[in-house]
């Protein structure tokens, strides 16, 4: 087996993918970015959410909001709900794991704050039960998907804005969502800290 050329094709399959989606992809990039930093604006808070890669793609994203991103500024309210194990699995225990976003969205989530939603699936019953919880109280959503968007895109407004990767493959999907996830942490900074 070659695994040099398998690397390589790894490499070229993840830059094919980014060339194709990068036409697609960024208006509702633009438009995510702008939903954002006008919730920062108005001092509210990012809440995001994900499962495996895709919650530590919400923790990286809400990082780079607390901390900061390619610019020294100030802290910018954001909140993974993927970080509060107690929290997590004390829903997971006394309701269902589908409801461990959900409760936590419910209890933080406030009219004008904006959800990112993560799944490359777009079929995740947490993510679905976030989104559903997140229109009850006021709270915009941001989808980052793949494939077809699955039942997570269905649930969406037009007030809310899905940024679909279009691929299959889930690691493929995953890169893309990073790649998304610094042109969000780079406008927001271009739009809030450049005088």
């Amino acid at each position: 087996m070659d695994l040099v050329n398998r690397v390589s094709q790894h490499f070229s399959a993840s830059i094919e993918l980014k060339i194709q989606a990068m036409s697609q992809l960024a208006s509702p990039i633009v438009r995510a970015s702008q939903m954002m930093v006008k919730c920062l604006q108005k001092h509210h808070k990012i809440l995001t959410c994900g499962n495996g890669g895709s919650a530590g793609q919400a923790q990286h994203f809400s990082s780079e909001l607390v901390n900061r991103f390619e610019k020294e500024r100030r802290a910018l309210a954001a909140i993974a709900l993927t970080t509060d194990t107690s929290a997590l699995t004390s829903i997971a225990n006394d309701y269902a794991y589908e409801k461990v976003f959900s409760r936590q969205v419910e209890a933080l989530g406030q009219s004008g704050d904006v959800l990112l939603a993560i799944t490359t699936s777009g079929n995740s019953f947490n993510i679905v039960n976030a989104i559903d919880t997140a229109h009850t109280q006021g709270v915009l959503v941001v989808l980052l998907t793949g494939r077809d968007g699955g039942k997570a895109e269905c649930q969406l407004k037009e007030s809310d804005v899905a940024i679909r990767v279009p691929a299959q493959s889930t690691a493929r999907i995953q890169e893309v969502h990073l790649l998304v996830i610094h042109c969000v942490c780079d406008i927001i900074d271009q739009v809030l800290f450049t005088q």
